[in-house]
């Protein structure tokens, strides 16, 4: 089963593939922080006509962050060429066994096939894409990652004003909740507490406990587009933390050690049911 945690002791070599007709250059800064966290981008390609006036965007960031422009025409209307020359090279890659995943930056479901295909060879798939990316590519990856989210801090500002939460206490020194992330996390979603608490049902061990990590990857699994970023929330255990009406967060030592680890359950009604 593949897993997504980043080995600091060998870092996973992965494959960055950007469909330029489906993405947009403003998040190229945070969409490779976000990489880096999984592993290394030992190759960074990007696929487009970049003889049109709609990549001039692209063009700008290319050498500054080391990505391979492909280049494609549009021998026909439409972006399929620029498509199949993405999947013809992500093919290519994949048969090299030189890589540990591929990160698949589009909101087109045309990449649907591709990301089950190299599930198939065993390798992790992460999505990258807009909110409108339909399910089936959503789906397909392990992880999947929404880039409203990887907006830098302006377009972040400009797209959705910063509002304080009325069921928590704001910071006076910031006049924000403790709990609420970097700025530039831009969706504020209302959390699916329903899904939230059955998942945290399937994951607990017999004494009604779930090691947060293990809580976490078994919210993915069952749906690769969930992140604690969409609901307003920088890390998973700050969005425990922050309903303690739902959830009772625990943190215990690792014996050996001067770390600690965190266990999370569901807070038991005052009416004992």
């Amino acid at each position: 089963m593949a897993k997504y945690e980043t080995n600091e002791l060998s870092p996973r070599r992965l494959a960055v593939l950007i469909d330029a007709d489906n993405a947009q250059a403003t998040v190229i800064e945070g969409l490779l922080a976000e990489v880096a966290r999984f592993g290394e981008a030992t190759v960074k390609r990007i696929y487009g006509d970049f003889t049109s006036p709609s990549s001039s965007q692209w063009k700008k960031v290319l050498n500054q962050h080391a990505i391979k422009p492909v280049q494609q025409f549009a021998y026909t209307t439409g972006k399929n060429a620029t498509d199949s020359t993405m999947i013809i090279d992500a093919m290519d890659l994949l048969y090299t066994r030189r890589f540990d995943g591929f990160c698949l930056v589009s909101s087109d479901s045309d990449f649907t096939g591709l990301a089950l295909r190299i599930r198939e060879e065993g390798l992790t798939v992460l999505g990258f894409g807009e909110e409108k990316t339909p399910d089936a590519f959503r789906n397909a990856c392990h992880k999947f990652i929404f880039t409203e989210i990887l907006r830098p801090l302006h377009a972040a500002e400009t797209a959705e004003p910063s509002r304080p939460i009325a069921t928590e206490k704001l910071d006076p020194k910031t006049n924000q909740s403790p709990s609420m992330p970097a700025k530039n996390c831009a969706a504020k979603k209302p959390l699916p507490i329903q899904f939230v608490v059955q998942a945290l049902d399937q994951a607990e061990d017999d004494d009604g406990w779930a090691n947060l990590g293990a809580f976490g990857s078994y919210l993915t699994k069952l749906q690769p587009d969930f992140d604690p970023r969409l609901y307003g929330f920088k890390k998973l255990s700050d969005l425990v933390k922050s309903k303690p009406h739902v959830f009772t967060v625990e943190e215990r030592p690792v014996a050996g050690s001067n770390s600690k680890v965190v266990y999370v359950r569901r807070t038991p009604s005052k009416s004992g049911h």
